[in-house]
């Protein structure tokens, strides 16, 4: 690996910051004290900033010469509604609340890219270090497009990077086209007749309907969508009932939906929505339905993808670079990003997922040792983009 020295050798201070923003986990929109540490660093680093863009969020501009080339890169501030099981020092010191994302790490990443920037500027023209909030669910990505971020702060290309547990450390990855699935969440609820469970015949029973429902959506799947087509229909949760003999009146069933394309997308939400009108209506229940398409698929643009790439193999080597992985059919808000400015996701390997270190569990943890991996990364990315003399 061809790491950045400077950044290599504060490895043990950028450990420290994400311990410390590990330590102390916010939620979506909350994340004050996370972003007073990122305009703290910005500030020592002598870079310009502005905050409370979609609320929460923060931008450093970094500047070098008089060209007007300029491009975004992208890190994620927010935390997760999950108590932290780890026992290490620096373990969540909020109950309920923790880092299982990765998104300590990725605020560092960019925080050690943007102090080596800003001390060395070997680029001309504008870099915006963007440190978003709300990207669990809550579309911090739109809340700061909705704020003006490209207006205020234009660029022409945006940049975005997770890490990836069960991928390698010192391996990246990344492809052309969708990279990871739309995301859309779901509400339907039940409505039947309530009564005695020793006397079914006089009620209309909302949990059996319930799971005709989540039988029949999972053939939309396997029956509807187009088999090459990748798509998942998973209901998480069902709240119905607190009695042993009493059949309640209502039962809420609520999940999620995943897909690619856009044709698909609406196929499932129609399907789902038909399935619910005619087994109610078979059953002679009524329904109230909610469902809302929360994330667009996150759509790699074909040049910016190659600029990643060629910024990754320079760092890493062509070895150690996948540039056609499998798509993920979880989901990213900066998707809504892409749909506005060419760019490029990519993922970086965090390790093992053996002994519980997958996303979103409670025993997660990020890997300090791909810091200045990612960190070296995100320089590399400019200083090639952002080359003297280098054009559109």
């Amino acid at each position: 690996m061809k790491l950045i020295a400077d950044i290599v050798e504060k490895q043990a201070t950028h450990t420290q910051w994400r311990r410390t923003i590990h330590a102390h986990p916010e939620l979506a929109y909350a994340e004050h004290r996370t972003a007073q540490f990122v305009v703290d660093k910005l500030t020592e680093f002598g870079i310009p900033i502005e905050i409370g863009i979609g609320r929460t969020g923060v931008v450093g501009t970094i500047t070098k010469g008089s060209s007007d080339r300029c491009i975004g890169l992208r890190a994620d501030m927010d935390a997760l509604p999950l108590q932290e099981h780890n026992e290490f020092e620096h373990r969540s010191t909020h109950d309920g609340v923790m880092h299982a994302c990765g998104h300590d790490g990725h605020t560092t990443m960019l925080l050690a890219a943007a102090e080596y920037l800003a001390r060395n500027r070997n680029f001309e023209g504008t870099v915006h270090i963007i440190f978003q909030p709300a990207e669990e669910g809550e579309a911090g990505a739109k809340a700061m497009m909705d704020d003006g971020l490209f207006e205020r702060f234009p660029m022409e290309a945006v940049y975005g990077m997770h890490n990836w547990p069960g991928q390698q450390v010192g391996k990246m990855a990344t492809r052309k086209g969708p990279i990871m699935a739309a995301m859309d969440v779901f509400e339907v609820k039940i409505i039947g007749r309530g009564g005695h469970g020793a006397l079914p015949h006089l009620a209309i029973d909302p949990i059996l309907i319930a799971t005709q429902l989540v039988n029949q959506w999972q053939g939309i799947v396997s029956r509807n969508v187009n088999p090459i087509d990748a798509a998942v229909v998973s209901v998480t949760q069902i709240h119905a009932g607190d009695a042993w003999a009493v059949i309640p009146t209502e039962v809420i069933l609520r999940g999620t939906v995943r897909s690619f394309k856009p044709q698909t997308r609406e196929l499932l939400r129609e399907r789902m929505k038909q399935l619910t009108a005619g087994i109610c209506a078979g059953n002679d229940c009524e329904f109230e339905w909610w469902y809302d398409h929360r994330f667009p698929p996150t759509v790699n643009a074909a040049a910016e993808t190659d600029a990643a790439a060629a910024a990754c193999r320079a760092i890493l080597g062509d070895q150690n670079f996948n540039g056609d992985v499998e798509p993920s059919t979880g989901s990213e808000d900066f998707g809504y990003m892409l749909e506005e400015k060419p760019g490029c996701y990519v993922f970086i390997g965090n390790g093992s997922a053996d002994g519980g270190c997958l996303l979103h569990n409670p025993r997660y943890d990020f890997n300090d040792e791909i810091i200045p991996i990612g960190a070296s990364y995100w320089v590399e990315l400019v200083e090639q983009q952002l080359a003297p003399g280098r054009g559109l």
